[in-house]
């Protein structure tokens, strides 16, 4: 979906969530989630396999990494992220919206403690896959 229609549908899922996070957050979930299909499709023979939310978060990791180094942190707080359940609960107003599906296995809590955000960002080595 392109972001013109993308904006009125995140706008309307922050209200009824009381604008916790920025809609930069919501954007970025959503593209951090193309990035994590698109390196599991290469790694894996199940084209269509379920992302799940560990593997979100590793996504949401690599992704940070390549698109912003160790400012990583200073963005996310920006947005009104300040740890990995926040992404846990970006994705879950996203489900309760229509934008995204969870399965019966993917919980909020699957997303604590995923990542520290200091050290995760801390050294930027892209020529690694950790």
């Amino acid at each position: 979906m392109d972001d013109k229609k993308l904006q009125p549908v995140i706008r309307e899922i922050r209200r009824l969530h009381g604008r916790p996070y920025a809609d930069a957050a919501y954007f970025f979930v959503l593209e951090a989630l193309d990035y994590t299909i698109f390196r599991h499709r290469g790694q894996e023979r199940e084209p269509h396999r379920h992302i799940s939310c560990r593997d979100l978060l590793e996504g949401i990791r690599h992704y940070a990494r390549e698109e912003f180094g160790p400012l990583a942190p200073y963005a996310f707080h920006s947005w009104g992220v300040w740890k990995t359940e926040d992404f846990g609960n970006l994705v879950f107003q996203m489900c309760d919206g229509g934008l995204l599906h969870a399965q019966s296995d993917d919980t909020h809590a699957a997303f604590e403690d995923g990542f520290d955000f200091s050290s995760a960002f801390a050294e930027v080595d892209l020529s690694s896959d950790g």
